[in-house]
């Protein structure tokens, strides 16, 4: 599996309860676009509408030899899922607090292209700031390892 984009605010802004690798429904034009690495999972999420799973806000870009065969960069992409998946998403969806939030989109042996979604809970501003702090403190501990050796 090929990594071809994460999202790093999913990991800052969420605590993930459980992750998911699902297909995604894609033109032709958008599955180049991606192979490429243009793609954004910013500000994206997946949302369930009539028993199916769609990711909102995920921007991939125009493939620019497709000239007017293009794609719409923002629209609603649907995720592969089993139904059985869907219905116990649905059931902890329905608990406070928790959303689907795409985490990377990878490119797997047989060229389809996946998406890691997980299920999340938001954090707060300061479980947001205890993360800053480790990082900053694993940050100092490897520099004082490195001055070491």
């Amino acid at each position: 599996m090929k990594v071809i984009a994460k999202n790093k605010k999913a990991f800052f802004n969420y605590e993930h309860i459980e992750t998911l690798e699902a297909g995604i429904s894609l033109l032709g034009s958008e599955v180049k676009s991606i192979r490429e690495g243009k793609i954004s999972l910013k500000e994206s999420y997946a949302e369930i509408k009539a028993g199916e799973v769609f990711l909102v806000n995920c921007f991939i870009s125009p493939y620019n030899p497709a000239n007017i065969f293009n794609h719409d960069p923002l629209r609603e992409k649907k995720l592969l899922l089993h139904r059985r998946e869907i219905k116990r998403l649905i059931g902890k969806i329905k608990e406070k607090g928790l959303t689907l939030v795409p985490v990377k989109v990878l490119l797997n042996d047989r060229g389809k292209v996946k998406v890691e979604i997980a299920l999340a809970k938001g954090k707060r501003v300061y479980q947001k700031r205890e993360t800053i702090r480790e990082r900053d403190r694993d940050r100092e501990m490897n520099a004082e390892l490195k001055r070491y050796r």
